[in-house]
């Protein structure tokens, strides 16, 4: 799935997306790590990885979009 990065705090390595439908979505420090990121702007295009549905659905992975 891809969403836009939408904020980033480097202390706690989280933050959040927007999702293509305007839809905010936070991810932890978890997620970010397991991206192999080492910092986020807000308006990157990024790909995630989600798991459940709902008010349950969470981020798993945020990495860069590539082409």
């Amino acid at each position: 799935m891809q969403a836009t990065a939408y904020t980033y705090d480097p202390e706690s390595r989280s933050g959040s997306v927007l999702l293509d439908d305007g839809t905010p979505l936070p991810y932890d420090t978890a997620a970010f790590d397991a991206g192999g990121l080492r910092l986020l702007r807000p308006g990157q295009r990024v790909r995630i990885e989600t798991e459940g549905e709902g008010d349950g659905l969470r981020i798993t992975l945020v990495t860069l979009q590539t082409l």
